[in-house]
Formats: structure tokens, C-alpha cells, sequence
């Protein structure tokens, strides 16, 4: 697997848990308010990489002051082996959460078939209509829409994100982003940190 790096300890990142954050390297998405612009590309200087190995060995070392490894990106869903990591998770006796832009329904059935997740959170970006300008690219919303309903019942648990940049979303486009949330699923409204912005007109306000 890309793995871009490595936050040891996080008691944010997976709720309720003291988890590590692995962060792969690759995403299909251009968010302009993304703030891990280095996580983008799917093939950055190797000097810039962490083996999985060495990964392994340190999560080893902490596995018995941890409850879990949460892995996040870039989107981990691009990771063809992305299965098999959170088995070798799963092997330390960790419990495995994703955060994901939910681009790949596809990727999170299997997982969710396959019992390999404790945790999942989804990033809604926009309303429907404006998705393409909050993510980047010219993407279809039907991925974005089976991934909020296979998530919601799934029975694992799980949150909705959204990242309130107001250069871009209005209080008008949150309700909007509300009513795709399924009903009894939580959802939380993120601040928007600009120092680090894709978008370096974003960075200004």
C-alpha cells in the first residue's frame, strides 16, 4: 500500500478510540480547501514514502497502548491492497476505521462484506448540484449517493463529514448537504483550517 505517513497517536481522528492515523498516498479528488495537498498525487518521490514494514514495526511497538488504526489520505480506496493492510490490522488485535470521499461504493461493500471495518466516516462535500466545484473534478454523484446509503446500513459505526469552507458553501448549501444524510446517521460540520489550502486563494481569507 501508498502510505504517505504516519500520525502515532490520535485521540480525535477515530471516536472514542486512541488510534493511530495512517494517511495513503493518492486521491481522485482536487478539493480546493484540501489541506493534504502532498497526500494528492499517486506516484510522489519515493523519499517522501513510508514502507509498509516499517509502518508495521511501529504499530507493533504501540499496539498494546492503542485501540485502533484509522486510515485516511489521500483516499484509501484507490489502494488496491487496502483489504489486506486492515487484515494485518485487524492481526495486532486493532479495531480499523476509514475515512473516505465515498467516490468507490464498490470498495467499501467489500469491505463491509468482508467485516474489516469497526469505523467508518464519510466526507459530504456539496449539494449534489455543486459537487463537481467542491471536489475538483468533474465527478457523478451517484457514487457519492450509493456510498451514503450502503454506509448508513451497514450497522457499523459511522459519521458524515463536511468541511464548512464559506467561500464556498453557504448556510443555504449546509441544509441542502443535511438532507442527504440519512436519517439517524450523525453528521458533523468541520471548520475549515485555510493556512495549508489547495486553492491558495483560499489560504487569504
Amino acid at each position: 500500500m501508498r502510505i504517505g505517513g504516519l500520525l502515532p497517536v490520535s485521540l480525535s481522528d477515530f471516536p472514542g478510540r486512541v488510534a493511530a492515523v495512517v494517511f495513503t498516498q493518492g486521491c481522485n479528488f482536487r478539493c480546493p480547501f484540501c489541506h493534504n495537498g502532498e497526500l494528492i498525487p499517486m506516484h510522489p518521490p519515493a523519499h517522501t514514502q513510508m514502507s509498509e514494514d516499517d509502518l508495521f514495526v511501529t504499530l507493533s511497538e504501540r499496539a498494546t497502548r492503542l485501540d485502533g488504526v484509522m486510515v485516511t489520505g489521500g483516499e484509501p480506496t484507490l489502494q488496491p491492497d487496502l483489504s489486506g493492510f486492515l487484515t494485518r490490522v485487524r492481526a495486532l488485535g486493532l479495531e480499523t476505521g476509514i475515512e473516505t470521499n465515498g467516490s468507490r461504493p464498490d470498495v467499501l461493500a467489500e469491505l463491509i462484506s468482508g467485516r474489516l471495518l469497526d469505523f467508518i466516516a464519510m466526507d459530504i462535500k456539496a449539494p449534489l448540484e455543486t459537487y463537481p466545484r467542491l471536489c475538483g473534478v468533474d465527478f457523478p454523484t451517484e457514487p457519492i449517493c450509493e456510498s451514503i446509503a450502503l454506509i448508513a446500513e451497514s450497522g457499523i459505526e459511522h459519521q458524515f463529514r463536511t468541511t464548512h469552507v464559506p467561500a464556498l458553501l453557504s448556510e443555504t448549501d449546509l441544509d441542502a448537504i443535511r438532507l442527504l444524510v440519512p436519517t439517524g446517521s450523525p453528521h458533523v460540520i468541520q471548520p475549515f483550517i485555510p493556512e495549508h489550502a489547495l486553492d491558495p486563494k483560499l489560504r487569504e481569507v
